[in-house]
């Protein structure tokens, strides 16, 4: 089942030529991953210090092998760096639904 992923990050100011290197190596280093399919990078209207990254994959697995991948954590902790909180996750699959 396909999976989309929404990652929000709330980054300082001043710091966007590191922030975009970062982003575009984990983005690379996606592309690499079994599994991904695409991703689009987002800037808050209100607020051009949030972006929001929508990844899509194949299925949900593939996403955790990415997210759990050394190298994604590595980039992950130097982005924190410039975050003002910390990253906010969505981790969301097509087509299912749970009745209660």
């Amino acid at each position: 089942m396909q999976a989309k992923i929404i990652i929000k990050r709330k980054f300082i100011k001043g710091k966007q030529r590191e922030i975009i290197a970062l982003l575009r190596e984990l983005r690379s280093g996606a592309l690499q991953q079994p599994g991904y399919i695409s991703g689009e990078t987002l800037t808050s209207s209100e607020d051009p210090q949030t972006l929001v990254v929508i990844g899509s994959w194949q299925d949900i697995e593939s996403w955790i092998d990415w997210r759990e991948n050394n190298t994604r954590k590595t980039l992950e902790k130097m982005l924190e760096t410039y975050q003002e909180t910390a990253s906010e996750y969505q981790e969301l699959t097509l087509g299912t639904f749970i009745e209660g």
